[in-house]
């Protein structure tokens, strides 16, 4: 296999545009790859799996408008929906140029808009216009090279990015010309400035494509589609000396199967039962938005509405339990289908609009530096319990405040009850505690002993209050698991403060736990409202509660 070093186009350490980045991508020692997006949502998905750049596919692009892949939508069309997956995402984007959309002014006048978009680069393949799909019919025409050659100086001639790519695509091999001619036209793009040549195959191996770039001795980057000889082990192109490789229009293909199979399903059933546990929330959709960036934007730029909740997340510790995961990060910080645990949490709770979060830092302080929230800092936290943690925070504590566990989700109907029950101190109780198990070799817990057992009945609305939390309740005694979420009133915050203050007195906040801190209150008299819950809620504690969490998300 060849192994010839690659062609550098330019030194870049550190990428300042998506263009920049597209280039090093290009030039990268290692095997590269793009992943097929066609919208801004899916370009999102994109990003939020971990790959470095998008494609954006003509076929997928134009199939999502209900059109064919035969220049049926237009450039001005296809620059409106790339406008939408530049501004939606921050990797670069490599369009699928087609034939330039028309001659080397319809390709100039495209490569200028797409720089003003944030566009990273484009691909032009040496057909004829109006295109159609390499993979219908034989023998299709190619473009004069002459001609083509003048689409690509035209295309980099009006380029207002400096590091914006062109990659050339030659279908020579698709068309039946041979390895020769494809030879021939990469020389000849390359000559006229072309900053990556692309070749294509529908051949079901990838023989003619290693044959290829054993033959170009990577003159300059090379790209390639391995649609049709996706088969082929992927380390064959790394050996190769392949720059990037596209995963052409998988995400499109994955939504239509998706999509067929729950319309049909619910067009069978008339109902949503069979399907609702196999699609996304609603709310997943809603953090791919992006809703969260204008929850802290309203807090910024618009007026106080007037009441308005705070939120203290307690995140001090480590999470030992979960060894390596946390290593170098607190567990509030541990990757959650894209995203930290703490941020899920925020955004669930800003979703209540709630605002105003504090967060009380402990362990590896400085990797919890999500945008807009509030940090205090627990420095002994080693050596310290959670109502130590709280009082760190206690200039936060007034006005109506929640206060909960930094490594806790739950389905945002539990804020809800939360933030509707009545009460200086509420408290949310699981009562189905049973149900929930562990594989944590020491699991501890956080039971609740209330004045009455949960009903069942969602007509009685008797209230219900804390006798003591502990982990040491007896099992007779237990009526539920705390939830590690609590909500308290102006009246409630003056009172936790009060008695965060009357335990540094006394010598116990140093090793006080929030258990202690409630049970506390509710055996000095004070009334603690308990809202119970039945399940739909977990905490992180061991790796397999990692697991748990992406499968409840």
């Amino acid at each position: 296999m060849v192994t010839t070093p690659k062609v550098a186009l330019a030194e870049s350490p550190r990428p300042a545009s998506k263009a920049a980045r597209l280039r090093a991508l290009l030039i990268s020692p290692q095997l590269e790859f793009l992943m097929e997006a066609h919208n801004g949502m899916s370009a999102k998905i994109v990003e939020a799996a971990g790959f470095k750049g998008v494609w954006a596919s003509g076929l997928s692009v134009s199939a999502a408008l209900g059109v064919r892949d035969n220049n049926e939508a237009s450039w001005t069309q296809v620059i409106e929906v790339l406008e939408f997956m530049s501004d939606a995402t921050t990797i670069p984007i490599l369009v699928d140029g087609d034939t330039g959309w028309g001659n080397f002014n319809n390709v100039r006048r495209a490569v200028r808009k797409l720089c003003q978009r944030g566009v990273a680069g484009i691909c032009i393949e040496d057909k004829l216009f109006p295109k159609t799909n390499s993979f219908i019919g034989e023998g299709q025409p190619l473009a004069d090279i002459d001609e083509f050659c003048g689409k690509i100086k035209a295309g980099k001639d009006s380029q207002t990015d400096p590091d914006f790519s062109l990659v050339a695509r030659i279908e020579a091999l698709i068309s039946g010309w041979g390895l020769d001619e494809a030879l021939r036209r990469a020389e000849a793009y390359y000559g006229a400035g072309a900053d990556a040549i692309l070749i294509h195959s529908r051949q079901s191996t990838a023989d003619e494509i290693l044959a290829f770039n054993a033959e170009w001795q990577n003159r300059c980057p090379v790209v390639i589609v391995p649609t049709k000889y996706y088969a082929t082990p992927t380390d064959e192109f790394r050996e190769s000396g392949i720059s990037v490789a596209i995963w052409a229009n998988h995400s499109l293909r994955a939504s239509i199967t998706a999509m067929q199979e729950v319309c049909r399903r619910i067009q069978r059933d008339e109902s949503l039962v069979g399907v609702e546990d196999k699609v996304v929330g609603v709310q997943e959709i809603f953090e791919l938005a992006g809703n969260e960036e204008l929850a802290e934007a309203e807090s910024r730029y618009l007026p106080s509405s007037g009441r308005e909740t705070r939120a203290i997340l307690i995140a001090a510790s480590r999470g030992a339990a979960l060894g390596p995961l946390t290593e170098d990060r607190p567990k509030c910080m541990v990757d959650i289908r894209g995203q930290p645990l703490l941020r899920r949490l925020v955004a669930t709770i800003r979703g209540a609009g709630v605002r105003d979060v504090t967060v009380v830092r402990g362990y590896k302080k400085e990797k919890i530096n999500l945008p807009s929230i509030n940090t205090v800092d627990n420095d002994l936290y080693a050596t310290t319990g959670e109502a130590a943690s709280l009082a760190c925070a206690i200039d936060h504590i007034r006005g109506e405040c929640m206060v909960a566990y930094g490594d806790i989700l739950f389905r945002h109907h539990i804020l809800d009850l939360l933030m509707e029950a009545e009460g200086d101190v509420v408290v949310t109780v699981d009562a189905l505690w049973r149900n929930r198990t562990s594989e944590a070799e020491d699991w501890v817990r956080d039971f609740a002993s209330c004045t009455r057992p949960f009903t069942g009945d969602y007509l009685d609305d008797e209230p219900v209050y804390l006798r003591r939390m502990g982990e040491d309740v007896p099992e007779d005694e237990v009526d539920g698991e705390w939830m590690g979420l609590a909500k308290l009133s102006e009246v409630g915050s003056d009172l936790v403060r009060g008695e965060l203050e009357a335990m540094r007195e006394d010598g116990t906040l140093h090793k006080a736990s929030l258990l202690d801190l409630f049970t506390r209150l509710a055996e000095a008299g004070h009334k603690i409202r308990v809202v119970y819950a039945t399940g739909q809620w977990l905490d992180v504690d061991v790796a397999a509660d990692v697991a748990d969490a992406h499968e409840f998300l």
